[in-house]
């Protein structure tokens, strides 16, 4: 695949960012005197025309801290197939794509430390959009980490636009709804798409929301990790990443992407907890 110099950009970023949450991940790891570090696997992609599709790295750990924790980045690109460029903003005219981005999902030891979910991708058809957002879903909330986590995110959505954080955040709220349960799924952060204006100006964004969550959050997993929990805490938490992986597996539209496009499979749904229940 031949990047041009946005799409180089936004890649560069992505993969960025995937090192510096690795790096702080196995930092809290090395805090808690565990050893544990990601495991990367590098997969290729091809497209239904039989070009080179792109493709991406899978990043999985399983540690004291986080149980499992997937970071992946991935470059793709080539033609939708049948009826699905419909759903895509822009592909109506004509089919073929570009997509990159990072996508991020935790699931942790101690049900007092939340899960979260993390993912930013810039998109290009005959229009050309940045997306994504980031939310926690704590399986026992507590309001400061709730309240830290939105404070955060919004410093920097008002550092672009003060219309940002309202709108992304009744974004998240209306998007991270599980409507077969009646319930949202963890306690929200903010999700945008979409967003095509400035280039540069679009980017900047996204990367400060990526920023934001790497402050935020590791701070987040610090204060909660030590905390005793009782088996009674362990199934509430099992029940809501029940919860977790029916968004995923029957709404989640990242999760329909890489299906679709052909991604690979493991690391499309390296986002399902390691272990849940259900009734």
């Amino acid at each position: 695949m031949i990047l041009d110099e946005q799409q180089t950009a936004a890649r560069t970023w992505f993969e960025q960012l995937r090192d510096l949450i690795c790096a702080e991940f196995e930092a809290i790891e090395r805090e808690a005197g565990s050893d544990a570090r990601f495991d990367y696997l590098a997969w290729d992609r091809a497209d239904p025309s039989g070009e080179p599709g792109g493709g991406g790295v899978r990043g999985v750990m399983k540690g004291r801290v986080f149980e499992k924790v997937g970071v992946n980045v991935s470059t793709v690109g080539g033609t939708f197939e049948g009826d699905f460029a419909r759903t895509i903003h822009g592909a109506v005219e004509d089919p073929r794509f570009f997509a990159t981005g990072i996508s991020l999902v935790a699931h942790m030891a101690n049900p007092h430390v939340p899960a979260v979910h993390m993912n930013t991708r810039f998109l290009a058809t005959t229009k050309r959009w940045f997306g994504g957002g980031a939310d926690l879903n704590p399986p026992l909330p507590i309001a400061e980490d709730t309240e830290d986590f939105h404070a955060t995110l919004r410093d920097a959505c008002d550092r672009h636009d003060p219309a940002h954080y309202p709108r992304f955040k009744q974004w998240a709220d209306d998007y991270f709804y599980i409507p077969h349960r009646g319930v949202h799924r963890g306690v929200g952060g903010i999700f945008y798409d979409h967003l095509e204006g400035d280039f540069a100006a679009d980017l900047a964004f996204t990367q400060d929301v990526g920023r934001a969550f790497l402050d935020v959050y590791p701070r987040i997993v610090r204060r909660r990790m030590h905390l005793p929990f009782a088996e009674a805490d362990v199934a509430q938490q099992r029940e809501w990443r029940g919860r977790y992986a029916e968004f995923n597996l029957v709404y989640d539209r990242g999760t329909l992407f890489g299906l679709k496009t052909g991604g690979n499979v493991d690391a499309i749904l390296m986002s399902l907890p390691p272990v849940a229940t259900w009734g």
